[in-house]
């Protein structure tokens, strides 16, 4: 009369031990689900009797007690409705306790007692695999269940299939990784005309991992240089690919192969609230720079994003996480992105066109880019100025370099400075701490007195003068110097040089 079945809840992309318990015992016939259970989880008792009904098998006339243990845990999802199912049928006597004595088991219930796929299933495997647990899931997610390790796991379609095999009168099929198949390409850098310096510039953001900003008129071709970023960027390591996938398995976003393949490249709409920019809302869900975490968060338009939207971005560029902090929980998922962001120099977006300027131009511009925080733009690598192109370039052929080529580039110089990254070429020069920088790069005197002059006329902050250092030693990688030039410096002081007063020295 007594059953207990384990399962999972989930914190962020960390996962909880969950124990159900199932009682039998006299007194009106009832079930009740206890243990701080969701309005989701409490609507299984509707779907777990008629999934029963559909077996030929009524609930006995006995008080149903349901227990979700830790008991002070709030208990989200469809996913308790099998682990429900199946401990009501051990504490009917329908199904021994020791059949899923060493399972771990999650599965939403249709009222026909067909299994429906449900999310989270890859943190769960990863979570039977450490505790040495066999998974018990639906058959849809079976493929992305076997990237967890190596686990037994029964991928079920209905419960009637579950039940058979848990008995031995059926055996489910064994369950394999899904196909990987190459993500399709996006457009290609030979499409684009002109622009060699903004080209130049995505080239540099791409090998070393930098926070791109560009400002240009309308239709000069923000967008379409960095919607052709994600294919410069090198691919994703086996650990990088595990990481994207559990924070898209969250939310029941992941390909049909069952790992992501491909960096994320995440652009929201600038209507986009704070809560959809870093993760939040009733649930506490992971936000844009969570499912951009290992790839791409692209802002265009960055100055009509709420102003306070954009700031709450500062601390998880620095920090590569975000912890969501509520008054009775904390949730912490990683956001390791890129951030590509583009904007117009005001609003009218001509400023540098008299005559198709606004009439409060120039006030215009230093109003407009003021909804942008000075500590945000700070927290850019490379801020560049893209041109509108003239006719005659837009009329002539493309002769451009196409992205295969600029991409095999770009993996050279992340392997050649693999040696500052313990010869790891999946890390990157813009999270090179300021130990690394004082360890790795040598400055010759006059590259000093360089810098010293910048930081003067330009006002460099101390986050400022580590990232020209960065950008520098990228650029010393796609040349394969060893040593930091005098020429590296002064490329790398210009990417700054958009949003900042005064000449640049040398």
């Amino acid at each position: 009369m007594h059953s207990h079945i384990h399962t999972i809840s989930f914190r962020g992309i960390d996962t909880i031990p969950v124990s159900v318990q199932v009682h039998l015992s006299n007194g009106l016939p009832a079930m009740a689900i206890v243990g701080l259970a969701d309005k989701a989880v409490g609507e299984s008792r509707e779907r777990v009797r008629a999934a029963l009904s559909s077996l030929g098998l009524a609930l006995p006339a006995k008080r149903i007690a349901v227990n979700l243990s830790p008991a002070d845990i709030v208990k989200e999802g469809a996913h308790f409705d099998l682990p429900i199912a199946l401990g009501v049928l051990v504490a009917m006597g329908a199904l021994p306790q020791d059949a899923v004595d060493e399972h771990l088991v999650l599965g939403e219930l249709s009222l026909d007692g067909s299994i429906q796929p449900v999310s989270g299933i890859l943190p769960a495997a990863l979570c039977a695999a450490e505790r040495s647990q066999r998974l018990i899931c639906p058959a849809e997610n079976g493929p992305e269940a076997a990237w967890g390790g190596d686990i037994d796991i029964l991928a079920a379609g209905s419960l009637t299939e579950l039940l058979n095999h848990l008995r031995g009168t059926q055996l489910l099929s064994p369950v394999k990784p899904g196909m990987l198949n190459t993500p399709p390409s996006g457009p290609d850098m030979a499409d684009l005309r002109g622009q060699e310096t903004a080209r130049r510039a995505m080239e540099i953001a791409a090998t070393g991992g930098h926070n791109l900003l560009m400002i240009g008129p309308p239709g000069a071709g923000k967008s379409m240089l960095a919607a052709r970023l994600p294919d410069l960027l090198p691919p994703l390591s086996a650990r990088e690919a595990l990481e994207v996938t559990v924070i898209h398995s969250i939310i029941g976003q992941v390909p049909k192969g069952g790992l992501c393949q491909k960096r994320p490249f995440r652009e929201p709409h600038h209507s986009a609230s704070m809560a959809a920019l870093v993760g939040g809302g009733q649930k506490a869900m992971p936000g844009e720079i969570s499912l951009a975490h290992n790839g791409v968060l692209f802002l265009d338009e960055l100055a009509e994003f709420n102003r306070v939207a954009i700031d709450s971005l500062r601390q998880p560029l620095e920090t590569g996480e975000i912890i969501i902090a509520r008054a009775n929980n904390h949730i912490r998922y990683p956001a390791r992105f890129q951030l590509i962001a583009a904007m117009n120099p005001c609003r009218c977006g001509y400023l540098a066109d008299a005559s198709r300027a606004c009439s409060r131009a120039p006030d215009c511009a230093r109003l407009y880019m003021a909804k942008v925080s000075g500590p945000m733009l700070d927290r850019f690598d490379i801020m560049i100025d893209v041109a509108e192109l003239p006719p005659s370039e837009l009329l002539s052929p493309s002769v451009a370099e196409n992205s295969a080529s600029v991409h095999r580039r770009i993996l050279a110089a992340r392997e050649f400075g693999a040696g500052r990254h313990n010869g790891s070429n999946s890390q990157v020069n813009a999270r090179l701490s300021a130990d690394q920088i004082d360890r790795h790069i040598v400055l010759a005197p006059d590259i000093k007195r360089l810098l010293e002059e910048a930081m003067t006329k330009q006002k460099l902050s101390a986050r400022g003068f580590h990232k020209v250092l960065r950008v520098a030693q990228t650029i010393a990688d796609l040349e394969r110097s060893e040593t930091l030039q005098r020429h590296h410096v002064l490329e790398a002081l210009s990417y700054r040089g958009v949003l900042l007063s005064g000449p640049l020295p040398g």
